[in-house]
């Protein structure tokens, strides 16, 4: 039986606003948009998409799973997204960390990190 990773569902207040700030981040594109959700994906269609989906409930605490994210320019990138309205925040992580965690509009924490050295 093979199973196949589809889509990571995310929980948010804006459905709409929280997909288009993702596809702007990543440079993906909104694929599909009805009550059930709002979908993004890369714009060759490949790998795993984002779907967001509408809830009443706040975010009470960290993410139990979170993103990360490669930026060619980690610094620049994070003042980038900051401007955008994500915010940084301390979850934790050592002083000497090689990631920056953020919060996107919607108070969900991912990391930015600077591209492997393969």
């Amino acid at each position: 039986m093979k199973v196949t990773w589809e889509a990571l569902t995310i929980e948010v207040g804006d459905p709409s606003a929280s997909a288009r700030w993702w596809a702007e981040t990543l440079g993906w594109d909104v694929v599909s948009e009805s009550s059930a959700g709002v979908e993004v994906r890369s714009p060759d269609g490949t790998g795993t998409g984002l779907f967001f989906v509408l809830t009443a409930e706040p975010k009470a605490e960290k993410n139990r799973l979170h993103l990360d994210l490669y930026a060619e320019d980690q610094d620049a990138t994070a003042q980038r997204l900051v401007e955008r309205g994500a915010e940084r925040v301390d979850v934790g992580q050592p002083p000497e960390a090689e990631w920056i965690v953020l919060r996107d509009p919607d108070g969900h924490e991912f990391c930015l990190l600077e591209p492997r050295n393969d």
